[in-house]
């Protein structure tokens, strides 16, 4: 394993931020870690980059313990999210700063800084003047400086969080494709889970300090943990049940869950695609009192007749209803995830 955490505990003025976190990233794996603000994600970063020391527990690095050693000895890339490159160096100059700290000759250093434009699609731009750069290209040399002295691990502190959507959704697709090719191992933060389930193989999602979930980000968009995990990847058709058997008694009605689903009073998501529209004899009645364009659907929302809570819906373009229009609802087993 090359990065083990161990019982990672960092205290500010009493109070852990981050509260005995175990966490492992294998050789050539990408992780990211989610959370809302205060989660404890970008102390987690700072703590294994050696820049916030731990109260308690280890930080092993190829199975050695690195948990006193200070960040320029740790042999790890670090990006943060407003890029931190020198005003005062050229492009070449930014990315070589690791290269020269490390003691590469000048062609060493020349030769590197060449082939690492090339690699992030800035060729030919070492002479360029940072302040000339735009936020995407800025994005860009700050990777190719992280890259240079070649880590065994990269962190990206948010490292997309200033660019725009469109940018930000073009260059997560051209990272994992990077990475891929280098074989990069990352350990990445981000709030946005769009970005990290684009990138990652593995997904943490951390809450209060501690580890909330981890899977692939088909497992942790398919079944949360739980109704804090639910909330956080933006689902709101959540509610308190009781199971008996292959349903569930919810605010709405007598739902279908999945065999095998566990039993009694338990919290239920029903995913957006799983309210089914239907003509207005069939299933709930519900008013549409709100939609929200999405691009590839709509959110429709919908309050049922009874005062139960609000369902929303994804829809297809063509099909969505209007504000104040009455429709059934039924719904889809397929989408119906009895939380842990």
């Amino acid at each position: 394993m090359l990065l083990s955490l161990e019982a990672a505990t960092v205290r500010f003025d009493g109070r852990a931020v981050l509260d005995a976190v175990d966490l492992q990233v294998a050789e050539h794996e990408i992780v990211c870690v989610l959370g809302p603000s205060g989660s404890g994600k970008s102390t987690l970063l700072r703590a294994v980059a050696g820049l916030q020391p731990l109260d308690e527990g280890r930080v092993l690095l190829d199975g050695r313990d690195r948990t006193g050693l200070p960040a320029h000895r740790r042999g790890v890339g670090l990006m943060f999210q407003d890029h931190q490159l020198f005003p005062q160096r050229d492009v070449g100059g930014n990315v070589a700063f690791g290269l020269r700290m490390h003691g590469a000759s000048r062609v060493e250093q020349r030769e590197r800084v060449r082939e690492l434009l090339d690699l992030v699609g800035l060729p030919g731009a070492a002479r360029r003047a940072v302040a000339a750069l735009s936020g995407g290209e800025q994005q860009r040399v700050a990777l190719a400086r992280a890259l240079a002295p070649r880590p065994r691990l990269l962190m990206l502190d948010e490292p997309l969080g200033q660019l725009d959507r469109s940018l930000r959704e073009r260059l997560v697709v051209e990272l994992r494709e990077l990475f891929g090719e280098l074989g990069t191992t990352v350990l990445a933060v981000t709030h946005d889970q769009g970005e990290a389930f684009a990138l990652a193989d593995r997904v943490v999602v951390m809450r209060d300090g501690r580890i909330a979930q981890t899977g692939t980000p088909l497992e942790v968009w398919q079944r949360p943990a739980d109704e804090f995990v639910a909330r956080f990847l933006g689902f709101d058709n959540v509610t308190g049940v009781t199971v008996t058997g292959q349903a569930a008694d919810t605010p709405w009605g007598k739902l279908p869950v999945p065999e095998g689903a566990p039993q009694g009073a338990r919290t239920l998501l029903v995913r957006p695609a799983g309210v089914r529209l239907a003509p207005l004899d069939t299933g709930l009645r519900c008013t549409v009192v709100a939609r929200a364009f999405k691009g590839t659907h709509v959110a429709v929302h919908l309050q049922p007749e009874d005062d139960a809570p609000r369902l929303e819906a994804a829809c297809a373009l063509r099909d969505a209803p209007g504000v104040g229009d009455v429709v059934g609802v039924e719904f889809d087993a397929a989408e119906v995830v009895v939380l842990g």
